[in-house]
């Protein structure tokens, strides 16, 4: 192995003292994977697998750093410990040596394990083969079926990786594709989150799609459905170089808590039922949050006012009071649609303005001071009034406290002389 990649494997690196380690131990996975690959990782995500005592080690090691704890799974004796630059996942061995452990894993590039006391490699499935021709090949048909997510799996590290499914991997994924409704939904969503995050991942969904892994969870997505995500993907592109503070916003997440960017959320929005509520429903029992589920529904909604071309300063004005926050994935979803630069450029305008009255309306008066100036109770009809006095405003027919009270008086009139 060359020195480049025990330099990179090096117990230097890790964020505990290898002396807390018990011997043996066996790094394994995605850390060993890139390692040979020559990939650097700003964040550290490290496995370990120990013949024993997996939980108590992490368990120690967490409470020398004082780092974060959690036990993964009690029953297959797999704990986490969290640092603040790093990983670090802590499991039992599986059979009876480091060789029968790795015989139980995906693929055989994630089935490499390194020893950092002795500094030893351990292939005995040729994964460092398969890294050289950047190809995914499966140990088993049956390890795949143990979880069936390791099916969908393939698909997202061949597009992280920049891989090629082997043919005979691909072949057998495809005749137990419909094992993956055996998967808890919230994992199937965490490996849709990364082929929906990247440009990497578009033809890889299409490519989980046509091989049936997605069809239970996106009933109603078709071949034109996917064929929408690329040209999104190049418009983000775009509207980054030519709108740059949008191309921003477009690669922020929906929330701090949601790990989904407005950009993946318009690539979503392509792949569920066009009916906002079909949809809805789709998203929800993919326990998606009611925000990812917003973004996509509100899209949806408003696609037909972008398609329909012009709008007025009125019909803009709603529209932007719908959109609110969503509105970058919503332009986004319209250019996937067909939707030309020309006819949304001027809303985007409107968005990029932060003083603009119509995308960012500043109340000249409150629902308190029209109540006490025009002396009428409190009643639906204030929010009507000021709604007609916002429009008003972005219109250029009010612009100060006195003339929104004045126009708001007549409304009233004119409703009384109905």
């Amino acid at each position: 192995m060359e020195d480049s990649v025990i330099s990179r494997l090096s117990p230097g690196n890790f964020p505990f003292d290898l002396g807390l380690l018990p011997q043996p131990v066996y790094m394994v996975g995605g850390a060993v994977r890139d390692a040979i690959l020559g990939r650097s990782r700003e964040y550290f995500d490290m496995d370990f697998v120990l013949p024993t005592d997996a939980i108590q080690v992490a368990q120690q090691i967490a409470k020398y750093y004082q780092a974060g704890f959690v036990i993964l799974d009690p029953e297959r004796k797999i704990a986490r410990v969290v640092f603040p630059d790093a990983t670090v996942d802590f499991a039992q061995q599986e059979g009876d040596n480091i060789e029968t452990d790795l015989h139980r894993r995906d693929f055989t590039v994630n089935a490499i394990a390194y020893n950092p006391h002795t500094q030893e490699i351990i292939d005995p499935l040729q994964g460092c083969m398969d890294l050289t021709g950047q190809l995914l090949r499966m140990i088993s048909p049956q390890n795949l079926a143990d979880d069936p997510l390791r099916f969908l799996r393939a698909y997202r590290q061949a597009s992280q990786l920049d891989f090629t499914i082997e043919p005979h991997t691909q072949t057998t994924i495809r005749s137990l594709a419909s094992k993956i409704t055996q998967v808890a939904v919230e994992r199937v969503r965490v490996e849709l989150g990364y082929l929906l995050g990247s440009q990497a991942g578009t033809p890889w969904l299409y490519s989980a799609w046509s091989d049936g892994l997605l069809t239970s969870f996106f009933p109603h997505a078709t071949e034109e459905s996917f064929s929408k995500l690329a040209p999104i993907d190049t418009a983000a592109e775009k509207l980054a170089q030519t709108w740059k503070p949008l191309g921003r916003q477009l690669q922020e997440y929906i929330r701090d808590t949601v790990k989904t960017t407005w950009w993946s959320a318009a690539k979503l929005a392509c792949l569920v039922h066009p009916q906002p509520e079909t949809a809805a429903n789709e998203l929800n029992a993919m326990t998606y949050s009611r925000a990812e589920i917003k973004a996509v529904t509100t899209s949806l909604r408003l696609l037909p006012q972008l398609k329909a071309g012009q709008m007025s300063l009125r019909e803009k004005y709603f529209f932007f009071r719908e959109a609110g926050k969503v509105f970058p994935t919503v332009v986004l979803f319209a250019f996937g649609n067909g939707c030309l630069v020309e006819a949304i450029a001027p809303v985007i305008r409107h968005f990029l303005s932060p003083d603009d009255l119509v995308a960012h309306p500043t109340a000249l008066v409150s629902g308190e001071e029209i109540m006490i100036s025009l002396n009428i109770p409190a009643s639906p009809i204030i929010g009507e009034l000021l709604t007609e006095v916002a429009v008003a405003q972005a219109e250029g027919r009010v612009s100060t406290t006195e003339e929104a009270i004045a126009w708001a008086e007549h409304l009233i009139e004119g409703r009384r002389d109905r």
